[in-house]
């Protein structure tokens, strides 16, 4: 398992890159997101729209 920090940053990532290129997930996938993001210190997230 990587660092929490690690793990943390990659959530927000896979968040911030589904968000800006305007791509959904499903049922399964926002809610293993929302349980392994549970534990970080900051659940807000800034993207850019992809133009």
């Amino acid at each position: 398992m990587p660092a929490p920090a690690v793990h943390c940053r990659y959530i927000g990532e896979w968040v911030a890159t589904k968000h800006r290129w305007g791509l959904e997930g499903d049922q399964a996938e926002r809610e293993a997101l929302l349980r392994y993001a549970a534990d970080c210190p900051n659940p807000n997230l800034a993207f850019e729209r992809a133009s």
